[in-house]
């Protein structure tokens, strides 16, 4: 577990691609509990940990992840997530080249709860939810593109849904039409970058997340 920013009130992490963020059927080890763990034992903790879950990442996508180590700051990054007051940066290698090096994707997504999966739907279907972000190129390499997409609306899988429905799904992602998975089971997908103001004191915060070890990701940032 790589941590990338830690004091009294906040912790992030570079999760790692098959992290669960909240616990399921599975009954694998979610992450709140190796972060609970690593404070216990830096810091020598008698009892319980206390530990916030503040927002959450798709189990096979990477990136920086957030968590509240007192309740102060738990109630406060709450309401900052509620609020959008932050900035959210995700990297993303698609298949192929959109036509488009930049462009902002404004539609209605719809989750269908049995298949877990969201879909672009007309804006008077019941249920459809606004779906907002704009993306840019970073990099074209032969296959693949990679993206930088800024979150306006945090819908479920709304990366992943919306890209497809351009076109170019992530790379891994079979459930939304990439071509093949990718060997470890994750998706393309980083959370790259959140800034925000800092709970308690009121700094400008800025966290980066190295991209998993891949040599997409490397031809990427060179």
């Amino acid at each position: 577990m790589q941590v990338l920013f830690e004091d009294n009130h906040i912790i992030a992490v570079n999760k790692a691609a098959g992290d669960l963020v909240q616990g399921d059927k599975t009954g694998d080890e979610p992450l709140p509990e190796k972060v609970k763990r690593y404070l216990k034992d830096k810091y020598n903790k008698p009892g319980n940990v206390f530990l916030g879950v503040t927002h959450r990442l798709d189990r096979p996508t990477t990136g920086v992840l957030l968590f509240a180590r007192t309740s102060k700051a738990l109630t406060r990054l709450n309401a900052m997530f509620k609020n959008h007051d932050y900035q959210k940066t995700y990297w993303a290698l698609v298949e192929g080249k959109p036509n488009k090096k930049s462009d902002e994707l404004d539609q209605y997504l719809l989750k269908n709860e049995q298949k877990n999966k969201s879909m672009v739907v007309s804006k008077d279907r019941a249920g459809a939810k606004r779906a907002q972000l704009s993306y840019r190129t970073l990099k074209a390499l032969d296959n693949y593109t990679c993206l930088e997409v800024d979150l306006k609306t945090g819908r479920h899988h709304q990366i992943r849904c919306q890209l497809s429905h351009i076109g170019h799904p992530i790379k891994g992602d079979l459930k939304y039409g990439s071509k093949r998975s990718n060997p470890d089971g994750s998706i393309s997908l980083h959370a790259r970058s959140i800034s925000f103001t800092h709970p308690v004191s009121k700094e400008d915060i800025k966290i980066i997340a190295p991209t998993p070890k891949d040599n997409l990701w490397d031809a990427v940032q060179k």
